[in-house]
């Protein structure tokens, strides 16, 4: 399936990674920071741009970007502008490492960031994670998550899934009939089918597999997997299913969550900010207002007034989502 991205970040035009640096370097310099220059220049240059100026920082100024703005900034605001000077896949791998360091295993964040992308992205994620860590990111999930969910996982990570785009009808209606066998028409569900097929087919071939499922069983796959599947496993199903079909609405979805309720999930609300900012945020902005009957920047800007969050991290999320 084709889905139209519209991003909210371009590169900036007449970009000088001289004058930006000396800029940035200028509001963090002597007493107090200049937070508004930091927000205007940072939230409306690519990623590669920034990593010019990071570069400018290193080179011609001796100093390491990254650094002087942890040293200047703090809580969320600091997040949310050190995510955006960092490589992106080296962000996303920080935060699948940042899930399973430490006391228990923030499985929510694995299933967002593993099982929303297609096959080509995971496995520069795979690449990039061995690189900076030393360590293979399968081998690390697989102490971190147990069960079905493991084996899930580990298909997904190890590029068990289709890297083409090719449909095959004849096989998207036989292992819709497989589905319904190994769920809603036997008593227990055979979750290794469901596994099998959500971790290793193409995108573009699932599709077909879910529509064909709707004819053999007279409900849909999501239907199906929440009277069949639970848990964290369920949310991974759950999280493919719904990439297939959109993966706008997926994210604005997990939008409406890190905000909505009693405290906001940051983390969350930073990363998905952040690393679709340059894809597809502002189709997300789309979906976000179609699905909930108000706009992206208004849910968070009320969020923020009711004390969610607030003051310089406020303005720089709304300036990479306006």
């Amino acid at each position: 399936m084709v889905f139209f991205k519209n991003p909210t970040v371009y590169p900036h035009e007449g970009f000088n990674a001289q004058e930006d640096g000396d800029a940035l370097r200028a509001a963090m310099k002597g007493f107090g920071t200049d937070e508004d220059t930091i927000i205007e220049i940072l939230c409306s240059r690519s990623n590669a741009q920034r990593q010019k100026i990071a570069a400018y920082f290193a080179d011609e100024l001796g100093r390491d970007l990254i650094d002087d703005l942890k040293g200047e900034l703090g809580g969320n605001f600091e997040d949310v502008i050190v995510a955006l000077v960092r490589d992106p896949e080296e962000y996303l791998c920080k935060q699948l490492n940042n899930a399973m360091e430490g006391m228990g295993t923030d499985e929510k964040t694995l299933i967002e960031i593993l099982c929303s992308r297609p096959d080509n992205e995971v496995r520069r994620l795979v690449d990039a994670y061995e690189e900076k860590y030393n360590r293979p990111l399968a081998e690390q999930l697989c102490g971190e998550v147990t069960g079905e969910l493991r084996r899930l996982m580990t298909f997904i990570v190890t590029g068990t899934r289709d890297s083409g785009d090719d449909v095959d009808a004849t096989l998207a209606r036989e292992q819709a009939v497989q589905l319904f066998e190994a769920g809603e028409d036997r008593f227990g569900t055979d979750e290794s089918v469901f596994t099998k097929i959500l971790a290793k087919e193409n995108f573009n071939h699932l599709s077909q597999v879910f529509e064909e499922y709707k004819d053999v069983s007279g409900n849909t796959i999501e239907q199906a997997l929440k009277s069949e599947v639970d848990g964290d496993l369920l949310e991974a199903m759950l999280a493919i299913v719904e990439c297939v079909q959109s993966p706008p609405a997926f994210f604005a979805k997990r939008l409406y969550k890190a905000v909505h309720g009693a405290g906001t999930d940051d983390e969350t609300l930073i990363r998905i900010i952040v690393s679709r900012s340059e894809i597809d945020l502002g189709t997300i902005k789309e979906e976000f207002e179609r699905i909930y009957d108000k706009t992206l920047e208004s849910y968070i800007r009320d969020s923020m007034v009711q004390g969610e969050t607030s003051g310089d991290y406020k303005k720089a999320l709304l300036a990479l989502i306006k």
